[in-house]
């Protein structure tokens, strides 16, 4: 685990819950799970810096802003929850049609 700073405060990435997902890009075919899963779930060597106000940000960016994670309270560890963001991320309908794709092919698979 990193050093914390002053004021700095542990962060856990992890899927999408309810909020993140309602109304997100799945195309037919793909499972829920993964629609709710993003590319960093699980990182945990993330710290967040509070503003002068002491509110964490509201969200945060991954891959030049390609992927988005947004706050969602806290843990029984005192860690900031961020969560998968698929409708502010701007590639998950292009990683969704890849996920597409694989589930297809998987399925051409299986009736051979």
């Amino acid at each position: 685990m990193a050093t914390l700073l002053r004021g700095e405060v542990p962060v856990i990435l992890q899927p999408a819950g309810t909020a993140q997902y309602q109304g997100a890009y799945r195309p037919l075919g793909v499972p829920l799970k993964e629609v709710r899963r993003g590319p960093f779930d699980g990182k945990a060597d993330i710290m967040a810096r509070p503003d002068a106000d002491g509110e964490l940000p509201r969200h945060m960016t991954f891959g030049n802003g390609a992927v988005v994670y947004e706050y969602d309270g806290r843990d029984k560890q005192g860690r900031a929850v961020y969560r998968y963001a698929p409708l502010l991320s701007p590639s998950h309908r292009s990683v969704m049609d890849g996920v597409a794709e694989v589930y297809a092919q998987h399925k051409k698979e299986e009736q051979r």
